[in-house]
C-alpha cells in the first residue's frame, strides 16, 4: 500500500454506500421465538433497501442450536422470496480445535440453498493457523461457496476473533469468491488501511465497517454490516439517503444514532441487544423487550433513556 494514511482525503461525498443490517431474533414473554415479529422485521429492513442479516451475533448465532439456525433460513427465504440477504456460517469449535472444513461445509450449503450468501464467522480452528494456512482455509471455502463475506472480529468481542494483517488481508482480496469483510476492531486506523487496500488492489471489494461506535465510516470509503442499524433501519437508510445527496441533514441524524450507538454498546458490550429488543418494543415493532435467556440484560431504567431516544429519532 503506497497511499499515505491521511483521513482528511479520503471522504467521499456522494458514494452511495451498500448497507447490511443484523436483524435481532424476538422473543415472547414465554421465552419462545417471536416468529411474527422476526417476519416482520425481516421484512421491514428489505423494503427500506438494506439487505438483512441473520443468524449474526444480534440473532444470538453463537446461543442457537443447529436446527434454529435453520429454521431462521427458512422463515428468511420465506419473507425474502428472492430478495438478497446474508446469514453466518458459525462454526462453534474449542481452544486448540483445527479447522474444520466439513462443519464450515454444511453451514454454508444451508446457507446458499436458503438463497444467502454466508458471512464466515472466525473459529478458533480458522484463526490458530498460520497465515499460509489461512488463505488456504479460505480458499477451500471458496471452493464450498459461490461468494462469501469474510469476518474480522476483535478478542474483545469473542476469545477466537482475529485481527488480520494488511499482508494476510490483501492475500484474501485475492480470493475471488470473497466478495467483502466484515471489519470488527473499534479502532478507525485499521479500517482506514483496509479501505485505502481496498482502493489499490480490488476496488469492487466491500469494506464492511462492523464499527458500531464509529458509523460514519461510510464517509471515508466503507460500507456496512452493523447490530445498531436493526434499530433503526429506516433512519439508517434515510441517513445514507442524505449522505449520497449531499443534504447536511445527514450529520444531525447520524449524530443522534451514534448516540443511540454509543448507549447500547457500553459495557458489558453483548447486552446491546436486550437494548435492541427495548428500542425496538419502544417502536411497536416486536411483541415483547425481553432478550435470549443466556444473553447479559440492561436495567429497567434504561427504559426512560430509550423513550426518549425514540422521540428525538422518529421526530428527524
Amino acid at each position: 500500500m503506497n497511499q499515505p494514511l491521511n483521513p482528511l482525503t479520503m471522504l467521499r461525498p456522494g458514494r452511495k454506500p451498500k448497507g447490511i443490517s443484523a436483524v435481532l431474533l424476538p422473543f415472547f414473554p414465554s421465552g419462545e421465538i417471536d416468529w411474527p415479529s422476526f417476519r416482520q422485521h425481516v421484512a421491514r429492513t428489505a423494503a427500506v433497501g438494506l439487505d438483512p442479516a441473520v443468524n449474526m451475533d444480534t440473532g444470538y448465532v453463537n446461543l442457537l442450536d443447529d436446527a434454529t439456525r435453520r429454521a431462521v433460513l427458512n422463515e428468511t427465504r420465506a419473507v425474502l422470496a428472492g430478495h438478497p440477504f446474508v446469514a453466518g456460517a458459525f462454526v462453534g469449535d474449542h481452544a486448540g480445535a483445527t479447522f474444520d472444513l466439513t462443519e464450515y461445509s454444511s453451514q454454508i450449503d444451508a446457507i446458499q440453498s436458503s438463497g444467502g450468501t454466508p458471512v464466515i464467522f472466525q473459529s478458533y480452528g480458522l484463526t490458530n493457523q498460520t497465515d499460509d494456512q489461512l488463505i488456504a482455509s479460505y480458499e477451500a471455502i471458496g471452493q464450498q461457496a459461490d461468494r462469501f463475506i469474510g469476518f474480522e472480529l476483535g478478542t474483545m468481542f469473542a476469545p477466537f476473533g482475529k485481527i488480520y494483517s494488511l499482508d494476510v488481508y490483501r492475500r484474501l482480496m485475492g480470493i475471488k469468491q470473497c466478495v467483502g469483510a466484515k471489519h470488527s476492531s473499534l479502532n478507525r486506523q485499521l479500517e482506514w488501511q483496509r479501505i485505502l487496500l481496498r482502493d489499490e488492489v480490488r476496488p469492487d471489494f466491500h469494506v464492511f465497517t462492523g464499527n458500531d461506535l464509529a458509523i460514519d465510516m461510510i464517509m471515508y470509503g466503507s460500507d456496512y454490516l452493523l447490530g445498531l442499524s436493526s434499530f433503526a433501519p429506516d433512519l439508517f437508510a434515510k441517513r445514507d439517503a442524505l449522505w449520497t445527496s449531499g443534504d447536511p441533514a445527514f450529520f444531525e441524524l447520524n449524530d443522534a444514532l451514534q448516540y443511540l450507538g454509543f448507549f447500547a454498546f457500553r459495557n458489558p458490550v453483548p447486552a446491546y441487544k436486550h437494548t435492541a429488543a427495548m428500542f425496538l418494543h419502544l417502536r411497536g415493532w416486536i411483541t415483547s423487550s425481553l432478550t435470549h435467556p443466556r444473553s447479559p440484560t440492561r436495567p429497567e431504567s434504561d427504559v426512560a433513556i430509550l423513550k426518549e431516544l425514540v422521540r428525538q429519532l422518529e421526530s428527524k
